[in-house]
């Protein structure tokens, strides 16, 4: 039986407001729809390899606390196996207030809590022994260090979510990773007033062996060994771009781990960032696998 894809990292609980559009001063707006949905990158990866139809599961942490149990509810519902999900009493579990407007643009104020426990002598990093793939975001940079360590020494592949945070950190972690793949906003933190190619060649300078940037509705551009190459984003109507990046980064792991070429990769995981911002919250767009394929094969 396939081994699950390891996912670590950020689980967190969102609570939406679509509103027409975002106001120029402090005032009350009216929210024209709600809705309570899981969120975090690894959680939300992990939610779309599984919605993909295939095996994960997400190391994390949660607080003992009503929102953690939404998350891990919620989590199990999409597939993810959630046993590496630690909770700690006295925790507080992550959770965003996201505001919506009329072309799916969001503002996300994201509450976590920063005396969450960070140690890692709980995970069971012998499973990265015959993991496929482990994919991890930034928000608990201890475990992504200890993970990725391990899954060097045994040779299993690692995926770094590149987005927003640690950049400290970025030139070690970079330096474990085989695919890093950043958001473009996270690219031009990390590596200023240079352009996306030559910005993504000096990453590969630092250890990967596959340097990407998702560009939204404009697609998948990367450099590897190989040279690299792009992919052209989808057209769709945008309810709601939360969860975007973070379904591009599950469906191009599940691709990885079952042996495509990155071009089949990145179109596959353009097409599910893509089906994802159709509908409100991170994971209500989610698409299975023959959805994913009837997409691409429709919008060829």
């Amino acid at each position: 039986m396939t081994q699950p894809i390891i996912c670590i990292g950020h689980a967190a609980l969102d609570r939406i407001y679509r509103i027409e559009e975002f106001p120029t001063a402090p005032t009350k707006v009216r929210a024209l729809e709600h809705i309570e949905s899981g969120g975090g990158m690894a959680a939300t990866a992990a939610a779309t390899i599984a919605t993909l139809g295939g095996r994960t599961e997400l190391w994390s942490r949660i607080g003992a606390d009503d929102a953690g149990l939404k998350i891990k509810a919620g989590l199990k519902r999409a597939g993810v196996d959630v046993r590496y999900v630690e909770t700690f009493e006295g925790g507080r579990s992550s959770t965003s207030a996201i505001l919506v407007d009329a072309q799916g643009e969001r503002l996300i104020v994201g509450a976590r809590d920063i005396n969450m426990p960070s140690g890692t002598s709980w995970l069971p990093l012998e499973r990265i022994n015959d993991a496929p793939i482990v994919l991890a975001d930034l928000r608990w940079l201890e475990a992504v260090r200890a993970a990725f360590t391990h899954a060097r020494s045994a040779g299993t592949p690692t995926v770094l979510d590149a987005d927003l945070g640690g950049r400290e950190a970025m030139p070690e972690l970079l330096g474990l990773t085989d695919y890093a793949v950043f958001s473009e906003n996270a690219l031009d933190d990390f590596l200023p007033d240079l352009d996306l190619r030559s910005r993504l060649d000096r990453v590969m300078l630092l250890g990967p062996r596959h340097a990407g940037v998702t560009l939204g509705a404009r697609g998948y551009l990367w450099r590897d060994t190989f040279g690299g190459g792009e992919c052209p984003g989808f057209e769709v109507d945008v309810t709601d771009t939360t969860g975007a990046g973070d379904a591009f980064h599950g469906a191009f792991a599940l691709m990885l781990s079952e042996g495509h070429p990155i071009a089949t990769c990145a179109r596959m995981a353009c097409a599910v960032a893509a089906m994802k911002c159709t509908r409100l919250g991170a994971r209500g767009g989610l698409p299975t696998r023959a959805e994913a394929e009837q997409f691409i094969e429709t919008n060829s």
